[in-house]
């Protein structure tokens, strides 16, 4: 029995329900953490088909987001990363808005990686979760349909 990892989830669970909570009762400005730089990512389970939301960092890249699927460094992929590489579609809320985006992930290749390096700058946590894992931690575009 593996009762660490049941703590783990549970402990994260615990903390979106927080990070969710405190964003909606701020308009999602001034997040702890985060600041300004949260979005809400509700997309739908590749095996479970029920949705699900997640607070995600993000950055700008003109008018598209940016979110990285780093997981705290963690050696594998976020399950919301999964998810939006077979939906390939969510519903984001940033601030006080909500609308529906079309995702492009990009595991690697320049792209990435200047859009992972943006995200660092504005972000810097992100540059040690890269010294944390093997994986290359791929980034994700969200474009408003």
């Amino acid at each position: 029995m593996n009762t660490h990892h049941g703590g783990v989830d549970r402990h994260m669970n615990d903390w979106n329900k927080r990070t969710i909570d405190e964003f909606h009762a701020k308009g999602g400005k001034g997040i702890t953490g985060f600041g300004d730089r949260l979005l809400l990512l509700t997309v739908k389970g590749a095996k479970s088909g029920s949705t699900r939301t997640t607070p995600v960092a993000y950055h700008r890249d003109g008018e598209r987001y940016v979110i990285a699927a780093s997981k705290g460094g963690a050696p594998t992929n976020p399950a919301w990363y999964f998810n939006l590489k077979k939906a390939r579609e969510a519903d984001i809320e940033v601030g006080t808005e909500k609308f529906h985006v079309r995702a492009t992930p990009i595991a690697s290749g320049p792209e990435r990686d200047r859009l992972y390096e943006q995200h660092s700058t504005y972000m810097p946590g992100f540059r040690e979760y890269v010294t944390k894992t093997t994986r290359t931690i791929p980034v994700v575009v969200l474009e408003r349909v």
